[in-house]
């Protein structure tokens, strides 16, 4: 599993507030955003983002400076495997096209690299 996200339990009256400004999804928004970041990562390499081998990774999840930073320190305080951190790349290469992003940017990487600390 390349992520693990912990949810802490709300207070039952929190379920029954909404703030006003509080931007909601539903379900079938979700999904369709699912199905469009799909769609992305088939054109762009012809499978899924999970599937990219090493050198695929280097094509399409080319990091730009800050990125290589970034990543290189996790790695060094996280004790991130060269494997690791081929997963945490996936993952933010996902997550890029969840928000429409051609690129991966600096806060898709942090995104991932949260999901992964607790793994470590």
């Amino acid at each position: 599993i390349d992520m693990q996200i912990q949810v802490p339990m709300l207070p039952p009256e929190s379920l029954r507030e909404r703030p006003q400004d509080a931007k909601v999804e539903t379900t079938a928004q979700v999904r369709e955003r699912v199905i469009a970041a799909s769609d992305r990562a088939l054109a762009r390499q012809g499978r899924a983002n999970s599937q990219l081998d090493v050198g695929e990774l280097k094509t399409h999840c080319a990091l730009d400076a800050s990125g290589e930073a970034l990543l290189e320190q996790a790695a060094a305080r996280l004790g991130l495997s060269a494997r690791a951190q081929h997963r945490v790349v996936r993952v933010a290469r996902t997550i890029a096209d969840l928000a429409q992003s051609e690129a991966i940017r600096a806060p898709h990487l942090a995104e991932a690299l949260g999901y992964r600390q607790m793994s470590t």
